[in-house]
């Protein structure tokens, strides 16, 4: 899959874009309008789509009366970016003192501790592998 071009995205593209990952990656333009904050008119929902699209950031498909718009990157792929982007811009591009922040403002069970305890020790036996 190709990605879209690094442009910079403005505040409202980036709303649609995150309100289309939480739809489960594909709404129409009236289901994004509902989710999103002081909703602009449909019209300008459909314009900001379409140039969404121009930039190679969704696509549609049209189903009976009405586009239905998707992502071009994976939801993955998206959540990499912006967790890297927050580690950058935040942390000083630290992942530990990001996660040590986490650790510390989060209330975490001790179930979720222990998932996360056998994840780091995954990822330890993940890079000693040859």
């Amino acid at each position: 899959m190709v990605s879209p071009p690094h442009e910079k995205l403005s505040r409202r593209e980036r709303e649609i874009m995150d309100t289309l990952f939480a739809l489960g990656d594909r709404a129409s333009a009236e289901e994004i309008r509902g989710r999103l904050s002081d909703p602009p008119t449909s019209s300008a929902v459909r314009a900001m789509l379409a140039r969404l699209e121009a930039k190679g950031y969704v696509r549609h498909r049209e189903e009976r009366l009405r586009y239905v718009y998707t992502p071009t990157k994976s939801r993955a792929s998206a959540q990499r970016n912006a967790l890297t982007k927050l580690v950058r811009v935040f942390f000083g591009g630290s992942p530990r003192e990001t996660l040590t922040a986490l650790l510390k403002q989060e209330s975490w069970t001790d179930e979720e501790l222990d998932a996360l305890r056998s994840e780091i020790e995954r990822v330890r036996k993940e890079r000693t592998k040859p």
